[in-house]
């Protein structure tokens, strides 16, 4: 790899592949190599680096926790792979921790050259990669509370998501939703997440209101 130069590098990567030679040479100027550590965290969960990593060698896992410091593999990535791209469009911190499983080379581009490499932001197409981007980390919580929260704490994150403030500033779930809904949301039956919201509301975590709508406090956050 220390033999090529980062234009004949960035030709090997399959995110440039539709790039101009003009373009391809403004990334190439811009791009820095930098090597990884067997284990070497690359991207931390919840925190922001500002810079897409491109795998040139080597393999990255891909992984969420909870605050218990459980683990779930979403993913394992090879050379032609990349990450930070989410965080880069949306200005978000990662939703997930990328740990170097051997040592892995990669490219490294900045915010403000990715930047450069974008469509102008007022344009549809970066409207559509921000939409896109909320999804992907939607699918992300949704992998994490299946795989590290119990049905409590899937109902919680489902109704948190749910809920809007209103003109009072209450968290507020303004439309009906059914407990069949909710179950098929969390991957729990109607039965279970009725007793499970039994709980909650008695306590007065949720409440219901005449209209249909419901409630919803700060303090469901506990459950789970």
């Amino acid at each position: 790899m220390s033999m090529l130069s980062n234009p004949e590098l960035i030709r090997r990567v399959p995110l440039f592949a539709l790039l101009t030679s003009t373009q391809a040479e403004a990334v190439a100027d811009a791009v820095i190599k930098r090597r990884f550590k067997r284990g070497e965290t690359i991207v931390e969960q919840g925190e922001k680096s500002n810079t897409l990593f491109i795998i040139l060698t080597g393999r990255v896992r891909v992984v969420t926790s909870d605050k218990r410091g459980r683990e779930v593999i979403l993913a394992t990535l090879n050379p032609g792979d990349y990450i930070g791209e989410m965080s880069l469009i949306d200005n978000e911190p990662h939703s997930a921790t990328c740990r170097a499983e051997v040592q892995t080379d990669m490219l490294t581009l900045g915010r403000a050259e990715f930047a450069r490499c974008l469509p102008e932001n007022s344009s549809m197409s970066y409207a559509i990669m921000k939409g896109l981007v909320q999804r992907l980390r939607q699918a992300d919580r949704k992998i994490e509370s299946l795989a590290l929260m119990d049905v409590y704490g899937r109902v919680a994150r489902a109704l948190l998501e749910f809920a809007q403030p209103d003109r009072e500033g209450l968290m507020t779930i303004r439309e009906r939703i059914s407990r069949q809904d909710i179950a098929k949301m969390v991957g729990a039956s109607r039965e279970m997440v009725s007793r499970v919201m039994k709980d909650p509301e008695d306590r007065g975590f949720i409440e219901t209101r005449e209209d249909g709508s419901m409630l919803v406090k700060d303090r469901l956050t506990t459950l789970g």
